[in-house]
């Protein structure tokens, strides 16, 4: 038999069941951001594909391979968004945000890279994402990672582990450039196809291989952390030591450079071994020239994201995922009283505006009704038959309980189970 239409492979449905844990991972994180002073801002998702290639890096894997790139009918080269700071700088800049001000923006939505699917990564997936403007201090980039901390412990995310590095000055890095060409040019050969690649294009990304085989040779490498300018090594230091005094645990990972070129200075990245490959759950850092290269004044500027899809996976296999809230009640409706029954519970609504009553569609028996009301998990059934009409009453039902059928007034109906279920 035929199969009929099927999703894109790497564009996956969010289906019913995991929905309350997206939402739980969405709202604590917008909970957090608020109580930081971040202000939403809402991006499109297409952009002109030069964005992202003076911004992200012409040799890194995204423009080079993973971009979802198209001319559209004007012969504009047009790309959907693979990340959301670039964007977020375009918006900026654009609309005037960064005169005079130092603003702290956030946003959410779907991101688009064309990688292999595997387990933690698809090729729509969705970030959350948070940057702020004009400030050149440790001390914001401290306060991010800290809030990033809090954002993870409060959707309840475990056995993940916080690593910082520093890049360092752009002046810095050109002079590991040369070393770190020149080391991993003496073991060539044993490259892998990728590193051969990046040895003389984008020689740092190397460093992020986690092929098995090419581990030994990178622990080998020179450090870029024995090469930084003195200010990015005071900038470093006194970024611990915020983090120290507010007792937040981190490794230092020298190896840990980011995928795209914009970085410098602070890199961190909360990390799990529960995802194969696919280890990093939120990841981040500063990125001052950004601003100047697509084409606004210098501003110094840090920010992070993490992978909603990745979060979700990990607390639904560590068990805590949330579930979708059971009706509060149920209705059954004997056959020729349906009007009266959606008249009735409309008026509930108005009264009990927080509470989701269900009311019995398609028919059925006082039995079958019954039946369904255990099934949906709620808490009340109410019956409104011929009998009850009459008396101006409606039966209600405990179904998780043992207190027997009670007659209530429908004036009182309201009052009732909101008692009840307080």
């Amino acid at each position: 038999m035929a199969k009929g239409i099927q999703s894109i492979r790497g564009f996956a449905d969010i289906l019913p069941e995991h929905l309350p844990t997206w939402r739980h991972v969405e709202e604590t994180a917008r909970r957090w951001l608020e109580a930081y002073g971040y202000a939403e801002i809402r991006l499109p998702a297409l952009e002109r594909t030069e964005l992202f290639s003076r911004s992200i890096g012409e040799v890194t894997d995204i423009v080079e391979k993973e971009m979802y790139t198209f001319a559209d009918r004007n012969g504009d080269s047009l790309t959907l968004r693979p990340e959301g700071t670039a964007g977020c700088v375009r918006a900026g800049i654009q609309h005037g945000l960064f005169h005079n001000a130092q603003p702290r923006l956030w946003y959410s939505g779907a991101m688009f890279r064309h990688e292999r699917p595997q387990k933690g990564r698809f090729r729509q997936f969705h970030q959350i994402g948070a940057e702020v403007f004009g400030l050149a201090g440790p001390d914001v980039d401290a306060e991010m990672i800290l809030m990033t901390g809090r954002l993870l412990a409060s959707m309840g995310l475990e056995d993940v582990e916080l690593q910082i590095n520093s890049l360092g000055s752009s002046e810095a890095r050109a002079a590991y450039r040369e070393q770190l060409v020149a080391y991993l040019a003496q073991h060539e050969a044993r490259l892998d196809d990728d590193s051969r690649r990046r040895l003389h294009s984008n020689p740092l990304r190397v460093l992020d291989s986690k092929n098995p085989a090419l581990q030994e040779i990178i622990e080998a490498a020179p450090r870029l952390l024995d090469q930084l300018d003195e200010e990015s090594e005071r900038h470093f230091a006194e970024l611990r030591a915020i983090l120290d005094a507010a007792g937040l645990n981190y490794r230092i990972n020298p190896r840990l450079v980011r995928g795209l070129d914009y970085y410098g200075r602070t890199v961190f990245e909360w990390v799990t071994d529960r995802l194969g490959a696919q280890g990093t759950v939120l990841a981040g850092g500063r990125y001052d020239g950004l601003v100047e290269q697509i084409g606004g004044r210098a501003t110094p500027a840090v920010g992070f994201a993490m992978g909603v899809e990745r979060i979700v996976t990990l607390l639904e296999e560590s068990g805590r995922q949330k579930r979708a809230p059971a009706p509060q009640a149920y209705v059954v409706v004997p056959a020729g009283v349906e009007a009266q029954a959606h008249a009735l519970v409309e008026s509930l609504r108005d009264q009990l505006p927080a509470a989701c009553l269900l009311v019995n569609a398609g028919g059925g028996s006082f039995k079958s009704q019954f039946k369904r009301a255990d099934r949906s998990g709620a808490r009340l059934v109410l019956v409104l038959g011929e009998e009850e009409l009459a008396a101006g009453r409606v039966g209600v039902k405990d179904l998780r309980g043992d207190a027997a059928q009670e007659a209530v007034a429908r004036e009182d109906l309201a009052e009732f189970i909101r008692a009840r279920l307080d």
